[in-house]
């Protein structure tokens, strides 16, 4: 017997990823072309190669200084506007997105840059959730083509000091909620446990 598996999208790796199963996988188009949400970790002050916290750092920059939390919260709250609705986001080098049938991650390891074309996103709704400087937590429902490792860069270079993304958890992909997902390890104890009765 045998059962189709498809992982639906590449992400990164500590998101979370739907795998349909079965007839399960004619649905995994709907899936890639869904809305999704995340919960982020940005942290700021520092610039690495691919944009997260897998990359070497490139860049140290000063943080800026606020008096007081209140003028931190504020400063991030003035970023977010930009960043809602309808944005143009050039993807990054680190991306399996194709140029002449070769992923982009092969030439940025080998040390190629090249120019990409700005791509069409809409970011519905973007918000902190949680502040503990220099790192901070965006909850964001976007389009399908966002890369938060880009939107956390560019939420660095818009407050003057880079950033990287430091954790990502995908937490809705269409009608689909983290709190409908299991573990690996749950569906192998399932697995486990239900072999006793055969």
């Amino acid at each position: 017997m045998s059962v189709r598996i498809d992982g639906v999208v590449l992400l990164d790796k500590p998101a979370g990823l739907p795998i349909c199963l079965g007839e399960a996988t004619k649905y995994s188009q709907d899936l890639l072309e869904a809305d999704k949400t995340y919960v982020a970790q940005v942290k700021f002050g520092q610039r690495t190669d691919t944009g997260d916290a897998e990359g070497l750092v490139i860049e140290e920059l000063p943080l800026p200084v606020f008096a007081e939390d209140v003028a931190l919260k504020l400063a991030l709250d003035s970023l977010l506007p930009a960043f809602t609705g309808p944005v143009s986001q050039i993807p990054p080098m680190y991306s399996a997105l194709k140029r002449d049938g070769k992923p982009l991650y092969e030439y940025a390891r080998a040390g190629v840059e090249l120019e990409r074309a700005p791509r069409n996103i809409t970011i519905h709704t973007i918000r902190w959730i949680n502040v503990q400087w220099p790192e901070a937590t965006l909850e964001v429902s976007c389009s399908k083509g966002t890369y938060i490792r880009v939107l956390a860069e560019d939420l660095g270079k818009a407050l003057g000091c880079g950033a990287h993304l430091v954790g990502l958890r995908r937490t809705e992909v269409g009608h689909l909620t983290l709190e409908q997902s299991f573990t690996i390890e749950s569906i192998q104890k399932g697995l486990q446990d239900s072999s006793s009765y055969i």
